[in-house]
């Protein structure tokens, strides 16, 4: 099936974080109550059809800040050639994973394997413990959530987290915190050249759960447990009451 066109009516709700009285949320429910999950290893193209295997890892991770690349190389440091399959096979440097972008910015080094790109973290079908994250692995064996051990963006997807400032008429002001998809224009002007992307495809909209449902950790780590806790009222309000303009028009109907 073609993916659906990304404008199309959506329900959102602004309520005070109950945290910070200087923040409001504003969320869309029309994507967090839709039935969206991750398909890597079940369906998913790939973001470039040169490199299907490697989903949406083919660019590598941009490190949203110092602090982030510095909590996952504390977490690079434990991983094993057992866990990571392009692991140097010695006492890893910062070189074996991070490089810069063409502006200067830091990200995970993409490496090509067998003709296709991908984050270097990425371990390829062919490796013994399968395809996939090799820090999301690392998590899983350690029993923690893969969040911990992943640049932010990684977990963040594909849930879009953005900050603006708003001016009221009484010239006070408010953050702005909205919370909704990460659809292909997330990616900048470059997204609308993927080749294929999942949000808005009908193959992804399979879970039996609701997204604000099975990406609990990541809403909570994003909005803090009591605007998660909000968010999750409003969320089960909307599915209770909600018409047909405010369902994701790539959900099952």
């Amino acid at each position: 099936m073609p993916e659906v066109d990304p404008v199309f009516p959506r329900a959102w709700v602004e309520f005070v974080d109950p945290a910070d009285a200087s923040q409001v949320f504003r969320c869309d429910l029309t994507w967090l109550t839709s039935s969206y999950t991750c398909i890597f290893g079940r369906g998913c193209q790939g973001i470039y059809a040169s490199s299907p295997d490697t989903g949406c890892c083919t660019l590598g991770a941009h490190f949203s800040d110092k602090a982030d690349e510095r909590r996952v190389a504390g977490f690079v440091a434990q991983l094993t050639p057992a866990q990571w399959q392009l692991h140097p096979g010695r006492t890893v440097r910062r070189s074996d994973w991070v490089e810069a972008d063409d502006d200067g910015e830091r990200k995970t080094l993409v490496v090509e394997v067998d003709g296709q790109d991908g984050c270097v973290f990425h371990n390829r079908t062919d490796f013994h413990a399968g395809a996939g994250c090799a820090l999301h692995t690392l998590a899983l064996e350690q029993g923690r959530n893969p969040l911990e051990t992943k640049p932010d963006v990684c977990w963040q997807l594909p849930i879009r987290r953005a900050f603006r400032t708003v001016e009221r008429p009484d010239e006070t002001s408010y953050t702005e915190v909205s919370i909704g998809e990460y659809e292909r224009a997330g990616w900048g002007p470059g997204g609308h050249d993927l080749d294929w992307y999942c949000t808005a495809n009908t193959e992804a909209h399979v879970a039996p759960e609701p997204l604000y449902v099975t990406n609990q950790p990541e809403l909570t780590e994003l909005m803090g447990p009591a605007g998660y806790v909000e968010l999750a009222r409003h969320c089960e309000a909307h599915l209770r009451s909600r018409s047909l303009l405010a369902i994701h028009p790539a959900d099952p109907h």
